[in-house]
């Protein structure tokens, strides 16, 4: 059974559900929306597509069956009642070299064989992989927590379209063709700054991929290619695609979020945008204000630390790679130390971006493209986390924000993971009818 965490999220009168009146909603007490809530998310199954891994963590004396510093370990997953994790195979953007592939590629099976020796060897009693939404239902049923894998950024694959058999074979069911930087795949939507891209969407390469993560089962991930490389991608697809951590651009103008016209893309080709909560895609005013409110504290703090502070995300993600997963691991364990300095201060001033600013994105999809294309994900442990839902311990405050604005426990069903898992049934019928053709 779910353990759930407090809720801590304030109910607010300003928003209301699509379904429910608010009139409706104010009915019913405090004490009684919270126990509906909590009934509601212990039934459901609750996925999160997107949680970046330090292989650091995976280790004999240092592992997920201990309570760390990360925002996701099984201890917290099991506090906040978050069923299902995607561990994410990520690997940074560097040159499109056979060295800087094979390095690479090094890093990728590195990070596939951490999540193997969790599921295998420290915690096979507590979690399992999972392959199919079947897989899923399985393993939840039986009260245990369960891993999926996906492959931030195709890079590692290098030119041999053979790795998206592999690659499959190790778990992978969903992989996007580029991260923050073109890949021999894909433009990336780091080109926007700029307006240079290298190959106006997806390269050759890059539509054999396609069709060959068609094939196989993989869903294909929109998340980090450029605007006209997800057109194309849409357009080449045999099967729904899948958005893994973005948001709503019309509330968050950021090139990683989607805009009208691509959130229409993805209800026509049946696929699903995964919310992301990460505050800078989620309320760009509010990130803003904060921190330029928050700097000179966070300096003063920083260099207590000895510490040094980025000016931005896109600098840490250029360091090299093990550079960047120690970097990040201080600075999260930083933020953790000086938040509660931080809110203390600014509270009344620049308040964080909260738990209803994301469901707020949540609503505008499900209006623009309906409850069936709307999903959730964290970025934990990769710059994700957000007042309320800092961790996996307080997934809870994300289902009792929903409850609050009138969303029923069928729809809720759906957005915490029923539609990803859609999209993923689709997805393997279409491979196999694909592998059956040939």
């Amino acid at each position: 059974m779910k353990r759930i965490l407090l809720p801590v999220v304030l109910f607010s009168l300003l928003l209301s559900g699509p379904i429910a009146s608010q009139q409706k909603m104010k009915k019913i007490s405090e004490q009684d929306l919270i126990a509906k809530a909590r009934k509601i998310h212990a039934e459901v199954i609750t996925l999160d597509t997107h949680a970046d891994i330090n292989t650091a963590n995976f280790t004999d004396d240092k592992n997920y069956t201990q309570r760390l510093e990360t925002q996701v370990d099984l201890p917290k997953m099991k506090e906040g009642g978050l069923d299902v994790a995607w561990f994410i195979v990520y690997t940074g953007q560097s040159d499109l070299t056979e060295e800087g592939y094979e390095k690479a590629y090094a890093n990728a099976i590195d990070k596939f064989d951490a999540i193997d020796r969790l599921v295998t060897k420290y915690a096979p009693d507590q979690i399992e992989l999972a392959t199919t939404s079947g897989d899923v239902r399985r393993i939840a049923k039986k009260g245990k927590l369960v891993a999926m894998i996906g492959v931030e950024n195709a890079y590692p694959m290098g030119t041999d379209l053979g790795n998206v058999k592999k690659f499959w074979e190790r778990g992978a069911r969903y992989m996007s063709l580029a991260h923050n930087g073109h890949s021999q795949f894909s433009d990336s939507n780091t080109g926007e700054r700029d307006g240079e891209y290298l190959h106006g969407g997806l390269s050759e390469l890059g539509k054999k991929a396609v069709a060959e993560m068609n094939k196989w089962g993989i869903m294909i991930d929109i998340s980090h290619p450029s605007k006209e490389a997800i057109r194309q991608m849409i357009e080449l697809s045999k099967a729904p695609v899948i958005a893994s951590h973005s948001s709503a651009r019309a509330l968050a103008d950021h090139s990683r979020n989607l805009d009208d016209e691509q959130l229409e893309w993805i209800k026509k080709n049946g696929g699903v945008v995964q919310t992301v909560a990460l505050d800078s895609y989620i309320n760009t005013e509010k990130v803003a204000k904060r921190a330029e409110m928050s700097r000179g504290i966070m300096q003063e703090l920083a260099e207590k630390e000895g510490l040094k502070l980025y000016e931005s995300r896109a600098e840490v993600m250029k360091l090299p790679e093990a550079e960047r997963d120690e970097y990040i691991a201080k600075f999260m364990a930083f933020q953790r130390k000086t938040r509660p300095i931080i809110d203390e201060k600014l509270k009344d001033t620049a308040p964080p971006v909260d738990v209803s600013d994301f469901v707020d994105h949540i609503d505008y999809m499900v209006k623009k493209i309906g409850i069936d294309h709307v999903g959730i994900s964290s970025d934990f442990d990769g710059g994700g986390g957000i007042a309320g839902w800092n961790d996996a311990s307080e997934s809870f405050n994300v289902t009792l924000e929903m409850v609050r604005r009138g969303y029923t426990k069928e729809e809720i069903e759906k957005i915490w993971s029923g539609n990803l898992l859609r999209v993923l049934d689709e997805v393997q019928k279409v491979a196999k009818r694909l592998q059956k053709a040939e």
